[in-house]
């Protein structure tokens, strides 16, 4: 993908005029509210921990327990706290129970000792009562929220029979005691397009300090594992989209993204329309980054902190 004018419009590339045109407005839209830097995040301090080992009660279709496997087990975790700790963040996931929620509340003393030896804590919760979000004020420095805008979605990604009213409360509670991010995913049913423009028009209304942009992966063992992502053009379009809806919001593409050409191609435009933060950047991307007058800062946790 070849681009040589600080406009951000590719004088070569396989996108339609009306993409291109979403892609130069996105890039204006960011020289135009933040500063001439972007930060790329190489999450390596950050420790991903499972509550719940590999368990999960839900079996979605997009992940089926295979995400669990790539984090730490809380119980090996245990046995590293008597001595130096190698992380300085830590993202608290795992698997959900039946109701959709990471029973964090089991396991509060090992967090609470985690806070107190200064690591910065970065949640997953799921669909959590307003009790339940009481737990984390004074715990939790982010908590990384999957929105959903299409109950469909819902029942067939996660099995779950939760209205988008259960999306919207849980958020509201959640921002009223802590940071919250949310993450959409774009594609997530399947590969298919379902209530991603909802989400932002319910997202818009309730307000958001940052958004976390995702793309659906084929994986291996579930559900979804012979499906596509999105049409990769559709996906850029939409990314530019949400770039001029929320001038002033910064926009991150999150670590869920296909990997290989559509990353290479995803990556780059993501820089050409304005994105504020690319989690582990492709190399074109980096370069693109300097061509247009970026100044890179580079992080070291989840992109969330």
């Amino acid at each position: 993908m070849d681009q040589n004018n600080s406009n951000g419009v590719f004088e070569i590339n396989p996108y339609s005029v009306e993409t291109n045109n979403w892609i130069k407005r996105g890039w204006d839209i960011r020289v135009n509210n933040f500063p001439a830097e972007i930060y790329f995040d190489y999450p390596t301090k950050t420790k991903s921990i499972s509550l719940t080992g590999t368990a999960c009660s839900l079996n979605c279709a997009h992940c089926g327990g295979r995400y669990l496997k790539g984090m730490t087990d809380v119980k090996e975790l245990t046995s590293q706290l008597c001595s130096e700790l190698s992380f300085s963040s830590a993202l608290i996931s795992g698997g959900c129970t039946q109701d959709g929620k990471v029973p964090f509340w089991n396991r509060l003393d090992l967090l609470q000792e985690l806070k107190n030896r200064k690591v910065r804590l970065n949640f997953h919760v799921g669909l959590i009562s307003e009790k339940e979000v009481q737990l984390l004020k004074g715990l939790a420095d982010a908590v990384s929220f999957d929105f959903v805008g299409d109950e469909d979605t819902i029942r067939e990604v996660y099995g779950l029979e939760h209205k988008l009213e259960d999306y919207i409360r849980v958020y509201k509670d959640l921002r009223k005691q802590v940071r919250i991010i949310p993450h959409l995913t774009l594609g997530l049913k399947g590969g298919i397009w379902s209530g991603e423009e909802k989400a932002l028009d319910i997202l818009e209304d309730l307000g958001l300090d940052g958004l976390v942009l995702n793309v659906f992966i084929p994986t291996s063992g579930t559900r979804y594992a012979d499906r596509t992502p999105p049409n990769l053009e559709e996906v850029i379009s939409f990314l530019a989209k949400a770039r001029v809806r929320f001038p002033k919001t910064s926009l991150a593409l999150g670590c869920m993204r296909p990997k290989g050409s559509y990353r290479q191609k995803l990556d780059e435009a993501s820089v050409a329309l304005g994105i504020n933060r690319i989690v582990i950047p492709t190399p074109k991307a980096r370069q693109l980054v300097k061509e247009k007058g970026l100044i890179i800062k580079r992080g070291e946790e989840c992109c969330a902190l």
